[in-house]
């Protein structure tokens, strides 16, 4: 299970309820409309194959609809990574007042204290985040760099639906100059 989560934090980028929080940069002197090819210098690695096999497959269809194609010694190095990490939320409820409120005390008037109660509830989740790194293949210099950050989900349908919903987010600007999710 740790090992989807692991796979799935790097497209998690969308959780059922969620969705993925995407930023992105790029180095506005680059000239992305001369890139026309880009290769993989370094594939994400993933606990799952099927998930980073999907990861890959989902850069690969965003990059090529906008017009760029795979080749050996491409114009654009690729670089991704994958992280995944724990975080907890509490959640505490309260019954009673706490508050006595005014009213007759045995011996007059006056104002008092009740016990109220509270039940704290730790939940732990797992986020992942996708990190896509481009180059310039010929000066070695950063182009342009995306991240997708979001809540891991316990199913493998969702976590499908997260890859694509985190994919779609991240490329939707891309490339810079078209409306960048920044």
């Amino acid at each position: 299970m740790k090992a989807l989560a692991l796979a799935v934090l790097a497209t998690s980028l969308v959780a059922c309820a969620s969705t993925p929080t995407v930023k992105t940069d790029f180095d506005p002197s680059a000239s992305f409309a001369s890139y026309k090819t880009y290769t993989w210098a370094l594939k994400p690695e993933a606990s799952s194959p099927l998930v980073q096999q999907r990861i890959i497959d989902g850069i690969n269809a965003r990059l090529q609809a906008k017009g760029l194609r795979e080749a050996p010694n491409g114009d654009i190095a690729l670089a991704a990574h994958i992280a995944t990490g724990q975080k907890q939320t509490l959640d505490t409820f309260y019954s009673g007042t706490g508050m006595g409120g005014w009213g007759w005390r045995g011996g007059g008037w006056g104002g008092g204290m009740a016990m109220g109660s509270a039940t704290t509830t730790v939940h732990t989740y797992d986020v992942g985040t996708l990190v896509v790194d481009m180059f310039d293949a010929k000066t070695k210099q950063a182009v342009w760099r995306g991240t997708a950050s979001g809540t891991v989900p316990s199913s493998p349908d969702k976590v499908n639906a997260a890859v694509e919903a985190g994919l779609d987010k991240l490329f939707v600007g891309f490339p810079p100059g078209k409306t960048a999710a920044r």
